[in-house]
């Protein structure tokens, strides 16, 4: 399954615990395709259907997800736990991540 950057994809996140998001969900996937091209591994971001409006989650309303993409709980997963693919998220939005990634945790 190929996997790229800034897709969304069906994760199978259990088991997880305490306060980490649990559950099969969709995830946006944020590490670059080189490295998803050659590591058994992926990062990715999950997206929960509801959350309050905190600077590091973003909205999304786009074909049949609606929710908040969790930029606070990125993880690194193993590529065995996605389930599915569903679509690459539209410019703006991959611009919104970037940003907000960016000021999180480079600046």
């Amino acid at each position: 399954m190929e996997l790229n950057q800034y897709f969304i994809v069906w994760v199978n996140l259990d088991p997880t615990p305490g306060s980490e998001i649990k559950k099969t969900r969709p995830c946006l996937i944020i590490s670059p395709d080189e490295m998803n091209r050659h590591l058994n591994t992926i990062v990715i971001a999950p997206i929960t259907s509801t959350s309050k409006n905190y600077p590091t989650r973003i909205e999304i309303k786009t074909g049949k997800i609606t929710g908040w993409i969790v930029l606070d709980q990125v993880r690194t997963i193993d590529r065995l736990r996605v389930t599915g693919i569903e679509f690459k998220i539209v410019t703006e939005l991959i611009s919104e991540v970037k940003s907000i990634l960016k000021e999180t945790y480079v600046d």
